[in-house]
This record gives structure tokens, C-alpha cells and sequence, in this order.
């Protein structure tokens, strides 16, 4: 319940910066509804006239002119409470993911590894594109149902009060039972994307990792594990299938009895059966108005049922997106120590504490100046916490306390280069990948990039030079090809600042050598490298080499 609430409150939020649009809406519907009342009343005008007063077609061309028009009015309402309601959803869509983006930039890439990414696409597509109904659909129709139902009765309740008590009567039925069904829909619903999301993300992981399921022979048990998950979703689906059916039949079976009881009340009153109240005045105009305005007072009210489902849609969504917002808000603040030196040309770090186990912080009040030029190898044993701190200082992450500044400014807030131990590609040409980082950069610029990293002899061996194709997982590149490839964009770019993190590991012989090439010759331009590892090679590269070890970090 908790969760539902939240979710309320936050769509409120959404439908409150959109209230323009969503008025606009309304207000087309509203047209929509006032023009329906027309076309109906000169369509009975004109069966009475020609039926009973037996006027000539010639006298009927106002009533006909009227009926046009009415009928133009409806049909450009109907376009504008479309046009407008789909600008509200798209306004709203476009909102909620700008949010969830800067969820995940204040998130971090560190903390955003840990989360499928079946899941992120889940959050960024399905749950957002699922508040389409609720914004465009849903919330104007609720003030439809309501204003235009009301147009109608008074205009029955003029024609025959008594048959306007029958419509009266039979109206709060409908949204008794739609919120009856309605609850048990919203339950289904979050159900439903909870069973999707779990589906999505395992099978992604399972596509992804399936070599390494073949290795270990575990394919059959993933499958089946698939196979379960899949069950599960197929459950849920039918049971969300059969309430919406078993909404549509309850409003159907009520609006229907409802017209039906309307229907033999004009019949009989017609036919002079009902002598009581308004019926001996019935007449064909009046009565055939009400019978066809009675299916338009349910209309509204069946397209709300229609749209309820949307409600249900976007509730279970929204738990969801609130959920991963509200981890935003409870990510771990630092604690203020006191601000360093602001110099341009230092990485200054003061009383530095990283904790993920509170009996071993990984960084205990760490304190050190690196220069601007100076090449700062970082080694220790595995998980003494150099990738952390290389983390921290590019402002991946937020540490427990202390603080950091990276050229006068907070870590990330200046471009620096960064080569991870997996190389991040992009499917797409060598050129896309290099202009990642340098959207303007030339193809010379990206040629002499490639040769600088020792790409020379495999560019020109490819038919299309930087503009041969490669996908996201590097295929036709060996991994230290693909390495190599993301270091250059280092080249590209021209930082000043470049982090790395264990760049020669598991490459062979000839890609290290390339590796430590490229990085003596960023050296000797005077660029500041910092990277953590164990290759001797490059500890001979640096000038500087600091021992991060049991929580501190010390000249080696």
C-alpha cells in the first residue's frame, strides 16, 4: 500500500506540470460532448419533422446544415483532444526520463553495473511508455465522465424528468463495480511488470553470459529457469486479461439494462401505456432525443472503464520508477571534511574514507597531493582498493567522507580520459567509437589517434580504413586490439587528466607493448596519468608509485 501511495503522489506531481495540456484536453472533449448533444437533437428534429410534421425535404435544410455542422465540430474536437493528449503524454514521458536519467548519472557507472541491464531498458521503455494511457487517456477522461454525463442529464431531465431518474438511477453502478474490479487491477498490474522485469533481466543475462553457461555445461538448467519465469509471466497476463474482460462485461451488461429500461419507458409512452408524470407528453422528438442520447451518457463512462486499465498500467509502473528515485534519495552523503586546496594543478585528496564493510573500510583517511604532469602508478594487492580510488577521483562514486579535487573543480567535473578493464565499444565504425568523446574531430585526427596505439598495420588492412563496421562486443578485434581502440580515444580527446585501471591486463605480449607505448607517449607530453597495476613494466613508467594497501595509501 505504501508502494501505491507513492506512486499516487508522484503521478499527482506529473498530472500538476501538466495541467495546461491536460485541461486543453478536457476542454476539446468537453466540445466533443456539447457538439454530440447537437447532432443528436437535429437528428431527431428532422425524423420528426419528416415522419410526423411531414414537412418537405426544402424545410428540412437548416436541421440537415445543423446536423453537418455538428458533426464537423465533433470530428475537429475529437482531432484537437487527440493532438493535445498525446503532446501531454509526450511532455510527461519526455519528463520522467529525464529523471530516471539523472538517476542514473548520480547513481554512478560503478553502482549502475550491479543493476541489469534488462532492467534499466525495462525502466527507460516499457514503465514510461505504460504512463501513456494514464496521462492521455485515463486522467481527462475521468473529468469527461463526469462534466459531459451532466450535460446530458440536463438535457434529459428537460425533455423528461422521469426518464432522466432512470439514467440517474442507473450511473453510479458503473463506477461502483469499475472500482471494485479496479482494485484487484492495480494489484495484477504491478504484479505484471514485477514478473516482466524479472524476465527481462534474467534473460538477457542468460544471452549474454550463454558461452560461459556452454562452458560449464548450465544451459539446460538456464533454460529451464527461462522456461519457469516465462510461466510465471504468462499467469499474470491471463489473470490481467480476465479482469479487464470481466470489467468490460459488468459496465456492458448495466448500461445496457440501463437503455433498455429507458427504451421501453419511451415505448410505452408512446403508445400511451404510462399515463404517469412527464410520459403524456412524450413525443417523437423527445423520446427518439432521449434514446439517442441515452447510449452517449455511457459512452464516457465505458471509455473511463476502457482507460481504468491505464490507471492499473501506469500505478504499477510508477511503483516501480519510485522505487529506483527514491534510491537516489537515499544514496549515502558525504561527510564535509575540510575543503582542499582549490589549486588548477593538483589532484588533492583530504581524510578520504570509503567503507563498504564497516569492520575493513576499503580507504581509511587518505590524504595525498598528485601534481599535474606527474605519471602515478597505484599497486597493492587485489581489492586493497586502487580501482576505488581511481573511482573516486572520477567521481564514479561518492566516498563515505573526506573530499577530493581534481584541478580546482569536483571529480568528473572536468574531462578526464578513462580506459576500464573491459573496453567500452559501440556498434557502429572506428570512427563512431573515436568520435564518442570528440564529435568534431577529423579523420586524420582519428587516423593518427590509431596509429599512436599501434592500430597502423590493421587499419590499413581493412578495406573501409575508420570506416569499417564493429560491434558493441568488439567482434573482429582481438581484446587487445579492442583495448587499444579505446585508448584512442584518449588521443582524440587530448585530456589533460587520463585514469586507468588495470590497462594491460589479460593481453598478450604484443598488445602490452602497444599499451605502454601509447601511455610513455602521453607521458612525454606531459599528460597526468594515474592507473592502478601490477604489470612491472609500467610501475617503471611512472614516477611516482603509491602502495594502496589495508586502508591507506603510502609511497611504495
Amino acid at each position: 500500500m505504501a508502494d501505491q501511495a507513492a506512486a499516487r503522489r508522484w503521478l499527482g506531481g506529473l498530472a500538476a506540470h501538466s495541467r495546461p495540456l491536460i485541461l486543453a484536453t478536457v476542454s476539446a472533449g468537453i466540445v466533443v460532448g456539447i457538439a454530440t448533444i447537437a447532432q443528436m437533437a437535429f437528428l431527431a428534429g428532422i425524423i420528426h419533422q419528416g415522419i410526423v410534421a411531414r414537412a418537405p425535404v426544402e424545410e428540412l435544410t437548416l436541421l440537415f446544415t445543423g446536423a453537418v455542422a455538428a458533426i464537423l465540430i465533433r470530428g475537429i474536437a475529437q482531432g484537437l483532444q487527440a493532438r493535445f493528449a498525446a503532446r501531454c503524454s509526450r511532455k510527461v514521458r519526455s519528463e520522467v526520463r529525464h529523471r530516471i536519467n539523472r538517476c542514473w548519472r548520480a547513481t554512478g557507472p560503478v553502482a549502475m553495473g550491479q543493476i541489469s541491464a534488462g532492467t534499466l531498458a525495462r525502466e527507460w521503455l516499457d514503465h514510461t511508455d505504460a504512463l501513456h494511457g494514464y496521462f492521455a487517456r485515463f486522467l481527462p477522461q475521468m473529468i469527461l465522465a463526469v462534466v459531459v454525463p451532466l450535460l446530458i442529464l440536463g438535457v434529459v431531465f428537460w425533455l423528461d424528468w422521469l426518464a432522466g431518474i432512470f439514467l440517474l438511477l442507473a450511473a453510479p453502478l458503473i463506477p461502483l463495480f469499475m472500482a471494485l474490479v479496479g482494485m484487484g487491477a492495480e494489484k495484477l498490474n504491478q504484479q505484471h511488470f514485477q514478473t516482466i522485469g524479472r524476465l527481462s533481466g534474467q534473460f538477457l543475462d542468460k544471452v549474454r553470459g550463454l558461452t560461459t553457461l556452454q562452458l560449464f555445461g548450465q544451459t539446460t538448467p538456464a533454460a529451464e529457469t527461462l522456461r519457469k519465469r516465462s510461466d510465471d509471466y504468462r499467469r499474470v497476463t491471463m489473470k490481467t486479461l480476465k479482469v479487464a474482460f470481466l470489467s468490460s462485461a459488468v459496465l456492458e451488461f448495466f448500461s445496457s439494462v440501463a437503455i433498455a429500461v429507458v427504451a421501453i419507458y419511451i415505448g410505452l409512452g408512446l403508445l400511451g401505456y404510462i399515463s404517469y408524470g412527464p410520459s403524456q407528453d412524450l413525443t417523437l422528438f423527445s423520446g427518439l432525443l432521449v434514446l439517442l442520447l441515452a447510449p452517449e451518457f455511457f459512452q464516457p463512462l465505458r471509455l473511463l472503464s476502457q482507460h481504468y486499465h491505464d490507471r492499473a498500467a501506469a500505478m504499477g509502473a510508477g511503483a516501480e520508477i519510485v522505487e529506483r528515485l527514491q534510491k537516489l534519495d537515499n544514496v549515502r552523503s558525504p561527510t564535509p571534511a575540510p575543503t582542499p586546496q582549490q589549486a588548477p594543478d593538483v589532484v588533492a585528496v583530504r581524510g578520504l574514507t570509503l567503507v563498504y564493510d564497516a569492520e575493513r573500510p576499503v580507504l581509511d583517511q587518505v590524504s595525498l597531493d598528485i601534481k599535474k604532469g606527474d605519471v602515478i602508478a597505484l599497486t597493492g594487492p587485489s581489492g586493497g582498493g586502487k580501482s576505488s580510488l581511481l573511482y573516486l577521483m572520477a567521481g564514479f562514486m561518492e566516498p563515505d567522507q573526506g573530499s577530493i579535487s581534481v584541478f580546482g573543480a569536483k571529480p568528473g567535473a572536468v574531462a578526464f580520459g578513462w580506459l576500464g578493464q573491459s573496453p567500452f565499444l559501440v556498434h557502429g565504425t572506428w570512427a563512431d567509437n573515436l568520435r564518442l568523446t570528440t564529435p568534431d574531430a577529423t579523420d586524420i585526427a582519428i587516423e593518427t589517434a590509431l596509429h599512436q596505439v599501434g592500430l597502423g598495420d590493421l587499419l590499413k588492412s581493412r578495406e573501409k580504413g575508420i570506416y569499417s563496421r564493429i560491434t558493441e562486443d568488439g567482434q573482429g578485434l582481438s581484446g587487445g586490439q579492442a583495448r587499444r581502440l579505446s585508448l584512442a580515444r584518449v588521443f582524440v580527446a587530448n585530456y589533460d587528466l587520463i585514469l586507468l585501471d588495470e590497462p594491460t591486463a589479460g593481453l598478450d605480449s604484443d598488445s602490452e607493448i602497444y599499451i605502454l607505448e601509447a601511455l610513455r607517449k602521453l607521458a612525454l607530453a606531459g599528460k597526468t596519468l594515474i592507473f592502478a597495476t601490477h604489470h612491472q613494466a609500467l610501475l617503471t613508467l611512472a614516477n611516482r608509485t603509491l602502495l594502496v594497501t589495508a586502508g591507506g595509501v603510502h609511497d611504495a
